[in-house]
Protein backbone atom coordinates (compact mmCIF):
# COMPACT_ATOMS: atom_id res chain seq x y z
CA UNK A 1 0.00 0.00 0.00
CA UNK A 2 1.65 3.09 -1.20
CA UNK A 3 1.85 6.36 1.18
CA UNK A 4 -1.08 8.15 -0.60
CA UNK A 5 -3.38 5.12 -0.47
CA UNK A 6 -2.69 4.97 3.71
CA UNK A 7 -3.67 8.31 4.14
CA UNK A 8 -6.56 8.31 2.22
CA UNK A 9 -7.82 5.39 3.91
CA UNK A 10 -7.19 7.10 7.68
CA UNK A 11 -9.12 9.97 6.22
CA UNK A 12 -11.73 7.60 5.37
CA UNK A 13 -11.85 5.64 9.05
CA UNK A 14 -11.58 9.68 10.77
CA UNK A 15 -14.70 9.99 8.97
CA UNK A 16 -17.10 6.77 9.70
CA UNK A 17 -15.60 7.42 13.03
CA UNK A 18 -17.19 10.68 13.41
CA UNK A 19 -20.05 10.14 11.20
CA UNK A 20 -20.74 7.43 13.96
CA UNK A 21 -20.54 9.93 17.28
CA UNK A 22 -22.35 13.05 15.45
CA UNK A 23 -24.75 11.36 12.86
CA UNK A 24 -26.94 14.82 11.81
CA UNK A 25 -24.16 16.78 12.06
CA UNK A 26 -21.84 14.93 9.47
CA UNK A 27 -24.30 14.17 7.17
CA UNK A 28 -23.37 17.72 5.55
CA UNK A 29 -19.94 17.44 5.84
CA UNK A 30 -19.96 14.11 3.85
CA UNK A 31 -21.24 15.45 0.96
CA UNK A 32 -18.81 18.57 1.33
CA UNK A 33 -16.33 16.29 1.93
CA UNK A 34 -17.05 14.02 -1.45
CA UNK A 35 -17.08 17.85 -2.96
CA UNK A 36 -13.62 18.24 -2.31
CA UNK A 37 -11.20 15.69 -1.68
CA UNK A 38 -8.85 14.87 -3.42
CA UNK A 39 -9.41 12.48 -7.25
CA UNK A 40 -7.87 9.44 -7.54
CA UNK A 41 -4.26 9.76 -9.12
CA UNK A 42 -3.63 8.49 -12.73
CA UNK A 43 -1.84 5.56 -13.62
CA UNK A 44 1.37 7.86 -14.07
CA UNK A 45 1.14 9.69 -10.92
CA UNK A 46 1.35 6.21 -9.26
CA UNK A 47 5.31 6.69 -9.84
CA UNK A 48 5.59 10.17 -8.59
CA UNK A 49 6.83 11.02 -5.55
CA UNK A 50 3.68 12.27 -3.53
CA UNK A 51 5.02 14.38 -0.76
CA UNK A 52 1.87 15.08 1.79
CA UNK A 53 2.23 15.83 5.31
CA UNK A 54 0.63 13.25 7.37
CA UNK A 55 -1.82 14.41 10.24
CA UNK A 56 -2.41 11.42 12.68
CA UNK A 57 -6.21 12.00 13.02
CA UNK A 58 -6.50 8.64 15.60
CA UNK A 59 -6.42 9.92 19.08
CA UNK A 60 -7.25 13.42 17.87
CA UNK A 61 -10.57 13.54 16.76
CA UNK A 62 -13.04 16.50 15.96
CA UNK A 63 -13.77 18.33 19.79
CA UNK A 64 -16.88 20.10 17.59
CA UNK A 65 -19.92 19.93 20.16
CA UNK A 66 -23.10 19.02 19.00
CA UNK A 67 -25.64 21.68 18.39
CA UNK A 68 -28.87 21.69 20.26
CA UNK A 69 -32.11 21.73 18.81
CA UNK A 70 -34.90 24.25 19.74
CA UNK A 71 -37.82 22.64 21.06
CA UNK A 72 -41.02 24.71 21.06
CA UNK A 73 -43.97 23.70 22.62
CA UNK A 74 -47.15 24.15 20.82
CA UNK A 75 -49.74 24.45 23.77
CA UNK A 76 -47.00 27.43 25.22
CA UNK A 77 -47.19 29.45 21.96
CA UNK A 78 -51.23 28.47 21.59
CA UNK A 79 -51.36 30.11 25.43
CA UNK A 80 -49.45 32.62 24.62
CA UNK A 81 -51.61 34.10 21.70
CA UNK A 82 -54.76 33.64 23.80
CA UNK A 83 -53.96 35.55 26.38
CA UNK A 84 -52.95 38.32 24.51
CA UNK A 85 -56.31 38.48 22.77
CA UNK A 86 -57.88 37.65 25.76
CA UNK A 87 -56.02 41.35 26.77
CA UNK A 88 -56.62 42.83 23.53
CA UNK A 89 -60.37 42.42 23.83
CA UNK A 90 -60.43 43.73 27.24
CA UNK A 91 -58.87 46.53 26.82
CA UNK A 92 -61.06 47.26 23.64
CA UNK A 93 -64.35 46.92 25.79
CA UNK A 94 -62.44 49.54 28.64
CA UNK A 95 -61.95 51.59 26.12
CA UNK A 96 -65.78 52.00 24.65
CA UNK A 97 -65.93 49.29 22.19
CA UNK A 98 -68.85 47.49 23.93
CA UNK A 99 -72.43 49.73 24.06
CA UNK A 100 -72.83 51.91 26.98
CA UNK A 101 -75.64 51.23 29.81
CA UNK A 102 -77.35 54.02 28.45
CA UNK A 103 -77.94 52.68 24.85
CA UNK A 104 -78.38 48.84 26.04
CA UNK A 105 -80.85 50.42 28.00
CA UNK A 106 -82.63 52.41 25.48
CA UNK A 107 -82.31 48.95 23.32
CA UNK A 108 -84.03 46.91 26.20
CA UNK A 109 -87.06 49.34 26.41
CA UNK A 110 -87.22 49.24 22.80
CA UNK A 111 -87.31 45.86 22.49
CA UNK A 112 -89.58 44.78 25.08
CA UNK A 113 -92.40 47.66 23.97
CA UNK A 114 -92.34 46.72 20.43
CA UNK A 115 -92.56 42.89 20.91
CA UNK A 116 -93.06 41.81 24.74
CA UNK A 117 -96.07 43.75 25.37
CA UNK A 118 -99.92 44.49 24.73
CA UNK A 119 -100.74 47.64 22.73
CA UNK A 120 -101.29 50.44 25.48
CA UNK A 121 -98.81 48.95 27.82
CA UNK A 122 -95.44 50.22 28.12
CA UNK A 123 -92.09 49.91 29.92
CA UNK A 124 -90.61 52.66 31.68
CA UNK A 125 -86.79 52.29 33.00
CA UNK A 126 -86.55 52.71 36.71
CA UNK A 127 -82.94 52.05 37.22
CA UNK A 128 -79.69 50.52 35.95
CA UNK A 129 -77.34 48.96 37.79
CA UNK A 130 -74.06 46.46 36.72
CA UNK A 131 -74.21 43.24 38.58
CA UNK A 132 -71.69 40.53 37.95
CA UNK A 133 -71.72 40.36 33.91
CA UNK A 134 -75.12 41.48 33.60
CA UNK A 135 -77.29 44.79 33.95
CA UNK A 136 -80.07 44.80 36.33
CA UNK A 137 -82.78 47.11 34.73
CA UNK A 138 -85.68 47.48 36.88
CA UNK A 139 -89.03 48.61 34.87
CA UNK A 140 -92.31 49.79 35.05
CA UNK A 141 -94.52 48.11 34.05
CA UNK A 142 -98.36 48.65 34.55
CA UNK A 143 -97.56 50.26 37.81
CA UNK A 144 -95.41 47.23 38.72
CA UNK A 145 -91.64 47.24 39.22
CA UNK A 146 -90.15 44.06 37.57
CA UNK A 147 -86.28 43.16 37.76
CA UNK A 148 -85.20 41.95 34.09
CA UNK A 149 -81.66 41.55 32.99
CA UNK A 150 -78.96 42.05 29.90
CA UNK A 151 -75.77 41.19 28.62
CA UNK A 152 -73.10 43.50 29.16
CA UNK A 153 -73.05 43.51 25.57
CA UNK A 154 -76.73 43.61 24.92
CA UNK A 155 -78.00 40.70 23.06
CA UNK A 156 -79.35 38.63 25.78
CA UNK A 157 -82.42 39.42 27.72
CA UNK A 158 -83.51 37.60 30.63
CA UNK A 159 -87.20 38.95 31.54
CA UNK A 160 -87.17 36.80 34.81
CA UNK A 161 -84.38 35.24 36.61
CA UNK A 162 -84.07 32.74 39.33
CA UNK A 163 -81.29 33.60 42.16
CA UNK A 164 -79.95 30.09 43.00
CA UNK A 165 -78.33 31.53 46.44
CA UNK A 166 -82.20 31.95 47.22
CA UNK A 167 -84.48 30.05 48.92
CA UNK A 168 -87.51 28.78 46.68
CA UNK A 169 -89.75 28.49 49.76
CA UNK A 170 -92.42 30.44 49.59
CA UNK A 171 -95.78 30.88 51.43
CA UNK A 172 -98.43 28.46 50.28
CA UNK A 173 -101.12 30.82 51.38
CA UNK A 174 -103.13 33.00 48.59
CA UNK A 175 -101.66 37.20 48.52
CA UNK A 176 -103.95 37.54 46.05
CA UNK A 177 -107.16 37.02 48.19
CA UNK A 178 -107.66 39.95 49.99
CA UNK A 179 -110.07 39.97 53.69
CA UNK A 180 -113.01 39.27 53.23
CA UNK A 181 -115.53 43.32 54.00
CA UNK A 182 -119.00 42.73 54.21
CA UNK A 183 -120.36 45.58 51.10
CA UNK A 184 -122.29 47.73 53.38
CA UNK A 185 -126.56 47.53 51.60
CA UNK A 186 -129.06 50.99 50.26
CA UNK A 187 -131.26 51.08 48.26
CA UNK A 188 -129.36 52.55 45.40
CA UNK A 189 -125.79 51.08 45.73
CA UNK A 190 -123.12 53.47 44.40
CA UNK A 191 -120.65 51.35 42.06
CA UNK A 192 -117.06 53.32 40.75
CA UNK A 193 -114.77 51.38 38.84
CA UNK A 194 -111.33 52.84 39.18
CA UNK A 195 -109.16 52.73 35.90
CA UNK A 196 -107.00 54.29 33.55
CA UNK A 197 -108.73 54.57 29.93
CA UNK A 198 -105.94 53.17 28.20
CA UNK A 199 -105.00 50.12 30.59
CA UNK A 200 -105.51 46.65 29.06
CA UNK A 201 -106.92 45.38 32.25
CA UNK A 202 -109.20 48.10 32.90
CA UNK A 203 -110.41 47.65 29.45
CA UNK A 204 -111.34 43.97 29.88
CA UNK A 205 -113.34 45.04 33.35
CA UNK A 206 -115.36 47.93 31.58
CA UNK A 207 -116.51 46.50 29.14
CA UNK A 208 -118.79 43.88 31.55
CA UNK A 209 -119.72 46.71 34.02
CA UNK A 210 -121.37 48.45 30.48
CA UNK A 211 -123.49 45.02 30.38
CA UNK A 212 -124.58 45.05 33.93
CA UNK A 213 -125.09 49.26 33.57
CA UNK A 214 -127.56 47.90 30.93
CA UNK A 215 -129.51 46.12 33.18
CA UNK A 216 -129.75 47.82 36.31
CA UNK A 217 -128.66 51.51 35.31
CA UNK A 218 -131.99 52.98 36.62
CA UNK A 219 -131.34 51.51 40.43
CA UNK A 220 -127.93 51.94 41.17
CA UNK A 221 -125.58 54.62 40.23
CA UNK A 222 -122.11 54.29 38.24
CA UNK A 223 -119.37 55.41 37.86
CA UNK A 224 -115.88 55.38 36.15
CA UNK A 225 -112.99 57.14 37.74
CA UNK A 226 -110.77 57.91 35.76
CA UNK A 227 -107.77 58.45 37.86
CA UNK A 228 -104.27 57.88 36.81
CA UNK A 229 -102.47 58.52 33.34
CA UNK A 230 -99.63 55.96 33.02
CA UNK A 231 -99.55 55.56 29.33
CA UNK A 232 -98.77 59.28 28.03
CA UNK A 233 -100.80 61.94 26.67
CA UNK A 234 -103.10 59.86 24.86
CA UNK A 235 -104.50 58.72 27.71
CA UNK A 236 -104.25 61.93 29.62
CA UNK A 237 -106.77 63.78 26.68
CA UNK A 238 -108.79 59.79 27.02
CA UNK A 239 -108.81 60.45 30.84
CA UNK A 240 -110.44 64.19 30.39
CA UNK A 241 -113.08 63.01 27.60
CA UNK A 242 -114.78 60.33 30.13
CA UNK A 243 -114.78 62.53 32.46
CA UNK A 244 -116.33 65.15 30.64
CA UNK A 245 -118.61 62.75 28.90
CA UNK A 246 -120.05 61.78 32.31
CA UNK A 247 -120.58 65.81 33.23
CA UNK A 248 -122.40 66.46 30.25
CA UNK A 249 -124.08 63.26 29.03
CA UNK A 250 -123.70 60.60 31.84
CA UNK A 251 -127.07 58.77 30.51
CA UNK A 252 -125.20 58.10 27.48
CA UNK A 253 -121.08 57.36 28.90
CA UNK A 254 -121.67 53.74 29.35
CA UNK A 255 -122.79 53.54 25.56
CA UNK A 256 -119.59 55.32 24.58
CA UNK A 257 -117.26 53.33 27.56
CA UNK A 258 -118.91 50.50 24.88
CA UNK A 259 -118.04 52.17 21.85
CA UNK A 260 -114.34 52.67 23.28
CA UNK A 261 -113.72 48.85 24.38
CA UNK A 262 -114.68 47.82 20.84
CA UNK A 263 -113.02 50.39 18.53
CA UNK A 264 -111.20 52.98 19.92
CA UNK A 265 -108.70 51.44 22.44
CA UNK A 266 -107.57 48.52 19.58
CA UNK A 267 -106.92 51.48 17.27
CA UNK A 268 -105.40 54.21 19.05
CA UNK A 269 -104.04 51.88 21.97
CA UNK A 270 -101.68 50.58 19.17
CA UNK A 271 -100.61 53.55 17.61
CA UNK A 272 -100.43 55.54 21.11
CA UNK A 273 -101.18 59.17 18.59
CA UNK A 274 -103.10 61.37 20.69
CA UNK A 275 -104.65 63.00 17.32
CA UNK A 276 -105.92 59.45 16.36
CA UNK A 277 -107.62 59.62 20.11
CA UNK A 278 -109.16 62.31 19.61
CA UNK A 279 -110.56 62.12 15.98
CA UNK A 280 -112.17 58.28 16.78
CA UNK A 281 -113.28 60.50 20.51
CA UNK A 282 -115.30 62.68 18.04
CA UNK A 283 -116.45 60.46 15.48
CA UNK A 284 -117.90 57.63 18.47
CA UNK A 285 -119.16 60.75 19.99
CA UNK A 286 -121.27 62.11 17.09
CA UNK A 287 -122.62 58.39 16.30
CA UNK A 288 -124.10 58.68 19.95
CA UNK A 289 -125.59 62.00 19.97
CA UNK A 290 -123.07 63.13 22.38
CA UNK A 291 -122.42 66.78 21.86
CA UNK A 292 -118.65 66.42 20.98
CA UNK A 293 -118.17 70.19 20.86
CA UNK A 294 -119.35 70.86 24.77
CA UNK A 295 -117.46 67.58 25.26
CA UNK A 296 -114.12 68.84 24.08
CA UNK A 297 -114.58 72.72 25.45
CA UNK A 298 -115.00 70.82 29.32
CA UNK A 299 -111.89 68.65 28.00
CA UNK A 300 -110.11 72.09 27.75
CA UNK A 301 -111.79 73.84 30.90
CA UNK A 302 -112.30 71.75 33.26
CA UNK A 303 -110.62 68.19 32.08
CA UNK A 304 -107.69 68.71 34.56
CA UNK A 305 -109.48 69.66 37.86
CA UNK A 306 -112.37 67.14 37.15
CA UNK A 307 -109.07 64.08 36.90
CA UNK A 308 -107.59 65.78 39.98
CA UNK A 309 -111.21 65.43 41.64
CA UNK A 310 -110.88 61.45 40.64
CA UNK A 311 -107.34 60.82 41.92
CA UNK A 312 -107.83 62.46 44.86
CA UNK A 313 -111.18 59.89 45.66
CA UNK A 314 -108.38 57.11 44.34
CA UNK A 315 -105.89 58.36 47.35
CA UNK A 316 -108.73 58.34 49.88
CA UNK A 317 -110.08 54.87 49.02
CA UNK A 318 -106.40 53.61 48.75
CA UNK A 319 -106.71 52.60 45.32
CA UNK A 320 -103.33 51.09 43.68
CA UNK A 321 -104.14 49.12 40.44
CA UNK A 322 -106.76 49.66 37.70
CA UNK A 323 -109.32 48.11 37.67
CA UNK A 324 -110.79 48.19 41.25
CA UNK A 325 -114.39 48.25 42.30
CA UNK A 326 -115.93 49.95 44.78
CA UNK A 327 -119.43 49.26 45.94
CA UNK A 328 -120.80 51.47 48.69
CA UNK A 329 -117.21 52.42 49.37
CA UNK A 330 -115.23 49.12 49.87
CA UNK A 331 -113.71 47.63 47.39
CA UNK A 332 -114.62 44.31 46.17
CA UNK A 333 -112.87 41.46 44.35
CA UNK A 334 -114.43 39.62 41.92
CA UNK A 335 -114.07 38.11 38.94
CA UNK A 336 -114.31 40.27 35.84
CA UNK A 337 -117.18 39.11 33.63
CA UNK A 338 -120.49 40.72 34.09
CA UNK A 339 -122.72 37.53 35.61
CA UNK A 340 -119.54 38.33 38.85
CA UNK A 341 -120.38 42.21 38.82
CA UNK A 342 -123.54 41.40 38.67
CA UNK A 343 -123.85 39.12 41.68
CA UNK A 344 -121.55 41.72 43.98
CA UNK A 345 -124.43 44.93 43.47
CA UNK A 346 -127.15 43.04 43.79
CA UNK A 347 -125.90 41.70 46.70
CA UNK A 348 -125.23 45.53 48.04
CA UNK A 349 -129.26 46.16 47.74
CA UNK A 350 -131.70 46.44 50.84
CA UNK A 351 -134.44 45.20 48.51
CA UNK A 352 -132.66 43.44 45.53
CA UNK A 353 -135.02 44.38 41.87
CA UNK A 354 -136.11 41.68 39.69
CA UNK A 355 -133.49 42.28 36.89
CA UNK A 356 -130.79 40.71 39.52
CA UNK A 357 -132.24 37.51 38.74
CA UNK A 358 -131.30 37.71 35.01
CA UNK A 359 -128.34 36.16 33.79
CA UNK A 360 -125.64 37.16 32.16
CA UNK A 361 -122.06 36.69 30.62
CA UNK A 362 -120.07 34.68 33.03
CA UNK A 363 -116.93 33.79 30.81
CA UNK A 364 -114.18 35.69 32.31
CA UNK A 365 -110.90 37.74 30.45
CA UNK A 366 -108.44 35.14 29.85
CA UNK A 367 -105.54 37.61 31.69
CA UNK A 368 -106.01 38.89 34.95
CA UNK A 369 -104.06 41.62 36.29
CA UNK A 370 -103.36 45.40 37.28
CA UNK A 371 -102.13 48.32 35.53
Amino acid sequence: MTHFEKNENDEKNDLIDREREFPEDRANEKKDFESFKAPEPSHQEHHKPVHHEHKAHHGHKSEKKPRKKLKVSFWKVSTVVLLALLILLNYSNFIGGGLSEEEISANTINYINNNLLQAGDEAQLVSATKEGDLYNLKLNIAGQEIDSYVTLDGKLLFPQVIKMDESLLTDTTDSSAAPVTETPKSDNPKVELFIWSYCPYGVQAQGPLSEVVSLLGADADFEAVLYYDGHGAYETQQNKIQACIQEIAQDKYWDYATGFVDNIYPKCGASRDIDCDKTESVKLMKSLGINDVNVMSCVQEKGTDLIAEHSNRAQAYGVTGSPSLMINGVKVNTERNAEAYKAAICDAFNNAPADCLTTLDASSATAAGNC
